[in-house]
C-alpha cells in the first residue's frame, strides 16, 4: 500500500539525496543472481540509481526486471538516455481460464454493488435492493458477500441478513457490525498465536530476497502451506507464519499476531492498536515486504517519505534499514504523530496513511461526505472513488477495534461508526 504526504506533489520528482540517506552499493552480479520478483525489481532500481553503474550494466540488468514501474523507468532513462522496454518472457504464474472467468464474475458483481449504491443516493431503494441481491449472488469472496448482506439489512431492516453475516467465518467491518447491532460476541475465528521460538535457521525476516524465495515456494502447484508455515514458526518470522497459516485454511481463520511487545509497550494502547492495525493491513507483519511501487517494510513507507522523516529526525540511513521492524515502528509512530494533529478518528487516519492527508482533507470537507443523513456514514464509506483507500480504511478500522480488545481495552465498532458524522470527534479540518 502507498503512503503519501501533505506536500507530495512538490516532491514527487525529488531524487533521494545523501543528506538523509546513506545508500548501500550493489554489484551487477549480486542483483543478477536474485530470483525474479518485485523484491529483485527494488534492488534493480537501487542498482540503476548508483553513480558507479554504467549504461551498459543498466541495459543488461533491466532485462532481469519482472515489471517496469515508474521508478525503474525514470532511473533507467536517466542512466541510459533511453526508454526502458522488457524483452518478452514467460510469466511467473500462468493465468487460467478459471482465473479469467472468476475475474469477470467479480467485475459483474462489483457493477451490481456500485449500481446499488448509486440507487441509494437517488433514493430508488427497491432497485438498490435488487442490485445488492445480484451482487451477493455473484460474489465469491466472503467479505464481499457480507458487504452485500449488510446493505440489504440497512435497506430492509430484516434481521435475517444480519443472521447470515454472523455465520460468516470472515472478520470484516460487516461481521463486527452485525454482532454489535444484535448485541452478540465477536466471531471466534480471531486468532493470536503464541510462538515460543525466537527465530528459525535459514530465514532472515529482514531480507526481502528470503521473502521472495518463500513466496516462490508458496506458489508452487504442490506447495504444502502448513509445512511452510511450520518452517517459519518463530517470533522473528511471525508475519510469514501467520500469512501462510491463513492462506492454508483459505482464510477460514483470521490471524491477528501481536509481535514486538517490548517495543510496543512504550506506546499508549490506542497507538499500539493503530500501529498493529496498519501493519496487519500493509504487510501482514512481514518486515521485508516490498510493494510494486517500492513501498518498504512492515509499515510500507515510500522512499520519499523515509527521506523526509529521516531529515526531520536528523538521521542518516539506508533505505534497507526500513526492513527492520523496529525502525518501521519508530517511523510509523513519528508519522502518526503528524497525522493525529489533524485527524482523530482511526478511519480518517487510515485514509490519510494510504491516500495522503491532502486527499483525506478534500474528501471529508466535501458537503456530501460524512454528514448526517439517510444511510450515513455507510454511504460515504462506500461511494468513495478511491477504491484502494476505501477498502483499506474499512480494514484498518476493523483491525483497530480487534487490537484494542486484544490489548485489554473493551471496544465495539459501532460507536466509532456513529462518530464519523461529528467533526468535533473526528478531525480538525471541518467545523
Amino acid at each position: 500500500m502507498k503512503i503519501k504526504y501533505l506536500f507530495m506533489t512538490l516532491i514527487a520528482g525529488f531524487y533521494l539525496s545523501t543528506s538523509a540517506l546513506e545508500a548501500k552499493s550493489y554489484t551487477y552480479s549480486e542483483v543478477h543472481k536474485m530470483p525474479q520478483s518485485v523484491e529483485k525489481d527494488y534492488y534493480i532500481w537501487r542498482f540503476l540509481t548508483q553513480k558507479s553503474t554504467t549504461s551498459r550494466e543498466a541495459k543488461a540488468i533491466i532485462q532481469d526486471a519482472d515489471r517496469l514501474n515508474k521508478k525503474l523507468k525514470v532511473a533507467y532513462k536517466k542512466k541510459t538516455g533511453k526508454n526502458a522496454r522488457l524483452n518478452p518472457k514467460p510469466p511467473l504464474f500462468k493465468t487460467t481460464n478459471k482465473d479469467k472467468n472468476a475475474w469477470k464474475q467479480t467485475a459483474q458483481a462489483n457493477k451490481y454493488f456500485n449500481d446499488g449504491i448509486k440507487m441509494v443516493e437517488r433514493k430508488k431503494l427497491q432497485k438498490a435492493i435488487t442490485n445488492f441481491h445480484n451482487a451477493h449472488r455473484l460474489y465469491t469472496k466472503r467479505w464481499e458477500k457480507d458487504k452485500s448482506l449488510f446493505w440489504l439489512y440497512l435497506l430492509t431492516k430484516e434481521k435475517k441478513y444480519l443472521s447470515k453475516i454472523k455465520k460468516s467465518y470472515h472478520i470484516n467491518m460487516y461481521t463486527l457490525l452485525a454482532a454489535d447491532i444484535t448485541h452478540s460476541k465477536y466471531p471466534k475465528t480471531i486468532i493470536t498465536p503464541r510462538v515460543n521460538k525466537n527465530r528459525v535457521f535459514g530465514i532472515d525476516a529482514k531480507d526481502p530476497i528470503d521473502w521472495a524465495k518463500m513466496k516462490a515456494k508458496m506458489n508452487l502447484p504442490d506447495a504444502d502451506l502448513d509445512d511452510l508455515a511450520d518452517d517459519c514458526e518463530s517470533q522473528a518470522t511471525i508475519g510469514m507464519h501467520t500469512y501462510l497459516k491463513a492462506k492454508a485454511c483459505n482464510y477460514q481463520k483470521s490471524y491477528f499476531p501481536m509481535p514486538y511487545r517490548r517495543t510496543m509497550k512504550q506506546f499508549s494502547k490506542k497507538r499500539q492498536a493503530l500501529i498493529y492495525a496498519i501493519a496487519r493491513q500493509e504487510s501482514r507483519f512481514i518486515p521485508a515486504s516490498v510493494s510494486r511501487s517500492f513501498a518498504l517494510g512492515m509499515m510500507q513507507f515510500m522512499p520519499f517519505l523515509i527521506e523526509h522523516i529521516a531529515k526531520k529526525k536528523g538521521e542518516h540511513m539506508d533505505l534497507d534499514m526500513m526492513f527492520s521492524p523496529y525502525k518501521a515502528i519508530e517511523y510509523a509512530d513519528f508519522h502518526l504523530d503528524y497525522l493525529n494533529k489533524y485527524l482523530y478518528h482511526p478511519l480518517f487516519v487510515a485514509y490519510a496513511y494510504n491516500g495522503g492527508i491532502g486527499f483525506t482533507k478534500r474528501l471529508i470537507k466535501k458537503p456530501n461526505y460524512f454528514r448526517t443523513g439517510a444511510f450515513e456514514p455507510y454511504l460515504s464509506m462506500e461511494k468513495m472513488t478511491n477504491i484502494e483507500a476505501r477498502e483499506y480504511g474499512k480494514r484498518v478500522l476493523t483491525n483497530y477495534v480487534i487490537y484494542l480488545n486484544k490489548l485489554g481495552k473493551s471496544t465495539r465498532l459501532l460507536p466509532f461508526i456513529k462518530t464519523l458524522t461529528n467533526p468535533a470527534e473526528t478531525d480538525k479540518f471541518r467545523k
